[in-house]
This record gives structure tokens, C-alpha cells and sequence, in this order.
């Protein structure tokens, strides 16, 4: 990601979080890389355990913060425990195999881990993760979002109801970005569209006036095609499986969720396929998609947020051609990357910014009720194979309680999952977005991913029917999904 002026998880990873970064994020880079290079890697399994050190492995991309917050946790144990903060490997997939290695080795190193918000249902099967005692349930319950709190339950075949299995730790949801100054030159408004239909409406208009006239979504064959279909599904009323019963298939199984999959590969198709579209959508991501917007190709963008510090810092390095006046006013301000503007400095920053990048909720596939949109971000659980459980959830708590959320959002640049921090001045003045992620993460307006133990197999079974998308066939592709579903159910097909 060189030269692009902004860092984190969004492009490689859009279901563990886009990292939103403040002003300065260059001096925070190097400051992280710098540290990332004390903090120890993954070893080899061992077998082995310290009285009262805690091993904690998190993603590479946020162990710096989880390295930040777990020495001040340590310090304020008073000697009753010291955790050290373990690197796990920057895709995904690779930390997935290296805890599963672990696990399955019964290394009674690992005391914590940092998990993708898709693995509780697959750990929690397996044994691999304690689930949360219950006097901490009640006080995780009543902090955290709904939506973030859903991606930690399960229900595994010896527990009488779902349980609470991981910690919401940091999250994530893509909003709808859009450029005011495009839609108030093409449309004689600055109103963004509030549906998919709507989208496509005004991208066609401004196209036909000479506008831009792509849509910047994730069409690539990887886990963010997977958010856009989930994202459209749930938000047309249907589901890949059933909550409750993950073995039962329901993109079809019904004619409601058979319409609301059509409805949903209907849209795909039709962004894919719209006059002007973008050439390269089947191999865009979150990066290629915010070069576009960044570029000047689209007048609309989904995306996570450190969609808007990039736009920030490059449009005021002189970078956005389309939007010079930023680097005029404040090309001053942020010129040393190593003494940047203070969050107390950003809100005239940050208004000025949006009169040409703007942001509003995900757009609904049907017109007045809210989209539901999927939940990305990490949990912190407890080890089964830890010889120290009890402290291992006493640290647990410190590592995710609002002091530490904080150094995750405003330091680390992952939405927090306690609500109360949305209120917090330090963070309104980053997050001039917040107000909107807080509101997709609500129950009505948020969704995880199929709750299943094979979710890596769905996922990637899914994927491969779903890509390109400007080759789907709405009413013929609903039951090609569910044949992959199944497929992934019963153990068939490719596996990861």
C-alpha cells in the first residue's frame, strides 16, 4: 500500500475490519511497524506454560494496539499476570490454520486469541474456545451493539441454548459514500439515494449527462463478494442458513427467501452490468474501489470508513484532482507527517471534506426499510487448551473494556463495539461517521455471516458461483447457491 496514505485491514481484509486511521497516519505506520518488530511472531506448538504470563496472538494488523493496551494491563495487575502479545499472520486464513494448529496440538501456551468475527461457530464446535463465564455475559450484553455481540454466540449440540463464546472486541460495517458536488452538478441535488434501484437511477443520469458513471463495490472472487451478497440477501429478507439450524439451507427453501436471493443476485448483476460500469469489477476490493472514488471515476462507493482519512490526507497532499481546494486550505496542516493536526482540530477538517466526500447508511434493497448490513471485526477468546483460564478472562476483560476500545478506534482505527463510545468527544471528532456505523450495528439494521462451523467452506463454495458478477443468473443461480451450501454441509467440494 505504498504511497496511498492510509493503512489497515480494509483492502486485505474486510471482515476483521477497515482500519480508519487519524491525521499523521504515516507517523502512526512507522510508530506500528516499529513495534510490530519487538512483538513475537508464531512460533512453533509447544506444550509448555508460565504461572501468570498470558499469551495472547492477535491480527497482525491490530497486535500493536493489543500490545499497547495489554502492558498497561499487565502494569495495573499488579504482578498477577503479564500478557505477551503474539503476532498472528496478515491473511486471515493463515491465522485461522495456525490457532487451529495450535488448538488441535493442545498447546497450553495459548491462553487468548484474536478471532475473525466468521470463526466463533467453527471454534466453539470444535472445543477450542471457552465460553464466557456468566457473570461477565450480563455486563458484555448490556455494553456492546447488538450487531457485534451476535458474531460471538453460538449454540454448540451440548449446550441447552446459545452461549456467549468470545469478547466483541473491535467491528466494522461499509456505509454508502457519494460525492455531493457530482450529484448537485448532474442532479441539481446533494440528497444521497437511500436504495440499491436509486443508486443505479442516479449513476445512469449522471452517466448520461457526461458524469462519472461507475459504482465502486467489491466484485472480486474473495471474502468482501461474500459481504456484498450477504449485505444484499439479509437486507431483502432471506438468509444462507438457518440461525437456529445451521444445516438447513434457506436460499431457497422457501418463496420468500427464493425471491429475496434472486432479489439480491439481481442487484449484483445489474451493477456489474450497468452502462459505464466499472471493466474491472470483478477484480476490485476495498482498495482498487477507494482509488476509484479517489480518481474521480465514481460518483458512489461502498466501502469501509478509512475510506475518508485517505480521501482526507491525499486530497490535501494534493493528490484528488478533482478536489484542489483541499490542499490549498489545509495542505499546511498536514504537511508534517511527524507533528499532525489534533482530533481537536479535525471538525472544520473533516465538513470541509465531506462538501466533495460525503457518507450515508448502506443503501436498502427495498425502499423504507433499513439495510442489514454485514458485521465485520474481531472477538477476543479464551483458549480451551490454557491452563489458566480464569486469569486468562480476567485479562480478557482489560484488553476490551472502553479504556482499551478506545486505543483500538482512535489509535487503531477499528470501530468500537461498546456503545457508550460513540458518545465520547475524542471519538466524534475522528469518526465524523459514527453516528451511521453505530446505527448499522443495531439489531435492525445489522447482519453477521452464515452462523455455521463450515462458514470458511460456504464462503468459499459461495464465492465461486457468485464471481463475475455481471455473469450471474438471478433465477437459475438460486438453487446453483444452494447446491454449494449443501455441498459445503455435507463436507463435499473444496474446503479450505
Amino acid at each position: 500500500m505504498a504511497g496511498n496514505r492510509f493503512s489497515g485491514g480494509g483492502p486485505s481484509r474486510p471482515h476483521q475490519g477497515g482500519f480508519l486511521r487519524r491525521p499523521g497516519a504515516s507517523k502512526l505506520i512507522v510508530a506500528a511497524i516499529a513495534a510490530a518488530v519487538v512483538i513475537p511472531g508464531v512460533s512453533a506448538c509447544g506444550s509448555g506454560y508460565t504461572t501468570g504470563t498470558l499469551n495472547a496472538y492477535a491480527p497482525a494488523d491490530g497486535a500493536t494496539f493489543i500490545d499497547q493496551v495489554g502492558k498497561k494491563c499487565s502494569a495495573a495487575s499488579n504482578g498477577e499476570y503479564n500478557i505477551v502479545t503474539h503476532a498472528l499472520p496478515k491473511a486471515a486464513d493463515d491465522q485461522r490454520l495456525q490457532l487451529a494448529r495450535r488448538l488441535s496440538g493442545n498447546d497450553h501456551s495459548l491462553d487468548l486469541m484474536g478471532m475473525d468475527v466468521v470463526w466463533t461457530a467453527e471454534f466453539a464446535d470444535a472445543g477450542w474456545i471457552e465460553p464466557v463465564p456468566q457473570d461477565l455475559v450480563n455486563t458484555i450484553q448490556s455494553d456492546s451493539l447488538p450487531g457485534p455481540y451476535e458474531t460471538a454466540v453460538w449454540k454448540t449440540k451440548d449446550d441447552s441454548e446459545k452461549r456467549l463464546y468470545a469478547i466483541p472486541t473491535w467491528t466494522n460495517t461499509q456505509l454508502l459514500w457519494f460525492r455531493p458536488d457530482i450529484l448537485q452538478k448532474y442532479l441539481g441535488k446533494t440528497t444521497p439515494p437511500k436504495t440499491w434501484d436509486e443508486v443505479l437511477s442516479n449513476t445512469e443520469q449522471i452517466r448520461a449527462k457526461g458524469g462519472p458513471s461507475y459504482v465502486m463495490v467489491q466484485g472480486k472472487q474473495y471474502e468482501g463478494l461474500m459481504v456484498w451478497f450477504n449485505s444484499l440477501l439479509t437486507s431483502a429478507g432471506g438468509q444462507v442458513v438457518d440461525p437456529d439450524d445451521p444445516s438447513k439451507i434457506t436460499l431457497n427453501d422457501t418463496p420468500a427467501h427464493r425471491a429475496a436471493t434472486e432479489k439480491a443476485l439481481e442487484i449484483m448483476r445489474a451493477v456489474a452490468r450497468a452502462p459505464g460500469h466499472d471493466p474491472s469489477i470483478s477484480n476490485s476490493d476495498e482498495g482498487s474501489g477507494r482509488l476509484g472514488m479517489e480518481n474521480g471515476l465514481a460518483a458512489f462507493e461502498i466501502n469501509y470508513p478509512f475510506v475518508f482519512p485517505s480521501m482526507r490526507s491525499n486530497a490535501a497532499a494534493g493528490d484528488v484532482a478533482f478536489f484542489p481546494e483541499m490542499a490549498q486550505r489545509y495542505g499546511k496542516l498536514f504537511a508534517d507527517a511527524d507533528n499532525p493536526p489534533a482530533d481537536s482540530e479535525l471538525g472544520p477538517v473533516n465538513q470541509f471534506v465531506r462538501t466533495k466526500f460525503d457518507f450515508t447508511r448502506y443503501p436498502a434493497v427495498n425502499a423504507g426499510t433499513p439495510a442489514k448490513v454485514t458485521v465485520g471485526g474481531v472477538n477476543l477468546a479464551v483458549a480451551s487448551t490454557s491452563k489458566q483460564k480464569s486469569l486468562a478472562f480476567k485479562a480478557a476483560q482489560c484488553l476490551t473494556n472502553s479504556d482499551a476500545q478506545k486505543v483500538y478506534s482512535i489509535s487503531g482505527g477499528t470501530p468500537p463495539t461498546i456503545a457508550s463510545l460513540y458518545d465520547d468527544p475524542e471519538f466524534k471528532q475522528t469518526y465524523p461517521m459514527g453516528d451511521d456505523i453505530k446505527a448499522q450495528l443495531e439489531s435492525d439494521a445489522s447482519s453477521t455471516r452464515p452462523a455455521s462451523p463450515v462458514y470458511q467452506a460456504i464462503s468459499t463454495l459461495l464465492v465461486a458461483k457468485l464471481s463475475p458478477p455481471g455473469g450471474l443468473d438471478p433465477k437459475s443461480g438460486v438453487d446453483v447457491l444452494a447446491e454449494q451450501v449443501r455441498k459445503a454441509i455435507d463436507g463435499e467440494g473444496l474446503i479450505p
